[in-house]
């Protein structure tokens, strides 16, 4: 008997979902060698890569649904049949999460996003995975023993790297002293440990992680990183050692660029990492190993789980009102929702399709731990009666072309998510001097991480800037980003006369692309404590030289090292040894 248009749609869209992660591992796997020979322009172009080939493959399949489907590729109820079949065919597959998020994706592409429920696409989390996936190992145990050094050294050789590392001994000997601190006090209590480390290493920009947890028999689980760096003279070295749950929280903030790390099994990984990271959610962990989408369908069933158990009212999130978005927030919810506007407030000039076009920009780019993740979502629904009339007529004035109402659903043709943060501004408001103080260091070394990564802000008002719970700083309004080396730095002519000093208005010729730095006292206007802070501690911002220096190394291929953790935690090394580059202060 031949297939049916059904069973035939099904089996298309498994199959491009397996070619897809094939291509995705086959870029994956080469993480390694771009990080031993030190391409860190290869390292770039093949992140921008693999973030393009979910949509790729997803056009691709959906281009042929008519031919598939005998011309038929718009009816709804052929979908629903395919789906069951779809399922069928998944529900032993390895990875059955993500290749229905991959048929959800095929689906969504083909009827614009439009009614999307559980009776075509798979909205629900399946029950259950299956068992296979639980059966292999994706981690090396080492056993408890007295020499310490002896478990180290063997961790360190089974990174099977290519490249030897710089002092093999000295590593092993600073490792050693960090974490015996750590255990001592366990082992002197007569407890047993032991260590567990992910087979594949996680890479990111120019390092690598080697991510493990210390068990102890007591069930207590202990994260532990390795960052490994190349020293860009044919060795790698060990630059610290994170074992604080914040510090490896911070390692997978939102705030950063996706990891390469060889998972065949994506969902064993994500589950090793929950139990050192029980704080952060399901669908943020398949985010930093690069599974966007199926991150994006994760949230949304959290979402959905939190409206479900909570009957807050939406409000208009705490700040000043934006110039380009709309922005509103459930109190019992983490997460905001930014709507674009239908008409900007001067002096804002840029249409709402520049707005996507810089939202696009910031999701391919390397974020450097200072600019939030978005998830972007077409036509999704709210629950109408958890908007009250006030909420309902601010967003019928600002953006009412993106609403629709169907019976008690509440739809946002387009909108964004995004981690709620407490507004830079509001923060100072009723900061300590120490946290000032802080806080403005903060600000100005997102700005200068932000600058190494090729990235301006462009408005860098306080309230475009963002306090996390770890008190870092983070930029969130992307309608005026561009790439650093696209700005023209200048430092403002000296009048000629006492007519030009005095004019309310530039008497020199002013192009688009002219920043000029000196005018940056101006983002502190009203708040006089946390500028004269900012003065003293990121000065160079005000010099046009500085950003021109910058702009100078960005076009001749050097990239700026941003690591996510603190300078005071790094191994010292010799001068001779040592690499310019920087972490987080």
């Amino acid at each position: 008997m031949g297939m049916s248009n059904a069973q035939r749609l099904a089996k298309v869209i498994l199959n491009s979902f397996d070619a897809f992660f094939g291509d995705f591992q086959n870029v994956t796997l080469g993480a390694q060698s771009r990080f031993e020979k030190a391409d860190w322009q290869l390292v770039h172009k093949a992140m921008s890569h693999r973030l393009e080939m979910y949509k790729k493959k997803v056009r691709d399949v959906a281009a042929l649904a008519d031919d598939i489907a005998g011309g038929h590729a718009q009816d709804r109820e052929l979908w629903r049949d395919a789906k069951d079949e779809y399922c069928q065919l998944v529900a032993e597959h390895s990875n059955i999460e993500i290749a229905q998020t991959f048929f959800n994706s095929v689906y969504c592409f083909v009827f614009n996003h439009e009614r999307i429920g559980d009776l075509n696409a798979s909205v629900v989390a399946p029950d259950s995975l299956p068992a296979s996936v639980f059966e292999d190992v994706i981690y090396t145990e080492y056993p408890a023993i007295a020499d310490l050094a002896v478990n180290v050294r063997s961790i360190l050789v089974d990174t099977r790297f290519n490249i030897p590392f710089e002092d093999f001994e000295r590593d092993v000997a600073r490792i050693v002293s960090l974490i015996d601190k750590l255990l001592t006090p366990r082992i002197e209590q007569g407890q047993q440990v032991k260590s567990q480390v992910l087979n594949s290493l996680f890479y990111r920009n120019k390092a690598a992680y080697l991510v493990g947890r210390i068990v102890v028999d007591n069930g207590e689980m202990l994260p532990f990183v390795f960052p490994i760096l190349n020293n860009e003279q044919g060795a790698v070295y060990v630059d610290t050692v994170l074992f604080s749950a914040d510090d490896v929280s911070k390692l997978f903030s939102f705030t950063r660029s996706y990891f390469m790390v060889d998972a065949s099994v994506p969902s064993q990984y994500v589950s090793f990492l929950k139990t050192i990271m029980p704080q952060k959610e399901w669908f943020e962990l398949y985010s930093a190993i690069g599974f966007g989408k199926h991150a994006k369908t994760e949230f949304y069933r959290t979402a959905v789980a939190n409206t479900v158990k909570t009957n807050d009212q939406y409000i208009i999130a705490p700040g000043i009102k934006g110039m380009v978005m709309l922005v509103f927030t459930l109190p019992s919810f983490d997460y905001v929702y930014k709507v674009i506007k239908d008409r900007f407030t001067p002096p804002k000039d840029m249409t709402r399709e520049q707005v996507k076009g810089k939202y696009k920009l910031v999701k391919r780019w390397d974020r450097a731990g200072r600019m939030a993740e978005t998830q972007e979502f077409n036509n999704l629904a709210f629950d109408l009666r958890r908007f009250s009339d006030e909420l309902m007529a601010e967003l019928k004035k600002e953006v009412g072309s993106l609403l629709e109402v169907r019976g008690n659903a509440l739809i946002f043709k387009h909108v964004y998510v995004e981690r709620r943060m407490t507004p830079l501004n509001l923060y100072l408001k009723n900061a300590t001097d120490e946290q000032i103080h802080n806080v403005m260091d903060e600000y100005g070394n997102a700005i200068k991480q932000l600058a190494a990564a090729n990235i301006f802000p462009g408005d860098m008002l306080l309230k475009n800037f963002g306090v996390t719970r770890h008190g870092r700083v983070v930029f969130y309004d992307y309608d005026e980003i561009c790439p650093l080396v696209d700005c023209n730095f200048r430092k403002i002519p000296a009048p000629m006369n006492e007519e030009q000093e005095m004019a309310g208005q530039p008497w020199y010729d002013v192009a688009p692309a002219d920043v000029f730095p000196e005018e940056f006292r101006l983002f502190f206007s009203g708040n006089r404590r946390a500028r004269e802070v900012f003065d003293k501690l990121h000065p160079d911002l005000y010099l046009e030289t500085f950003w021109q220096g910058l702009q100078q190394q960005i076009k001749q291929g050097k990239f700026g090292d941003v690591f996510p953790y603190r300078r005071r935690y790094r191994f010292s090394r010799p001068a001779t040894l040592a690499s310019k580059s920087t972490a987080d202060s």
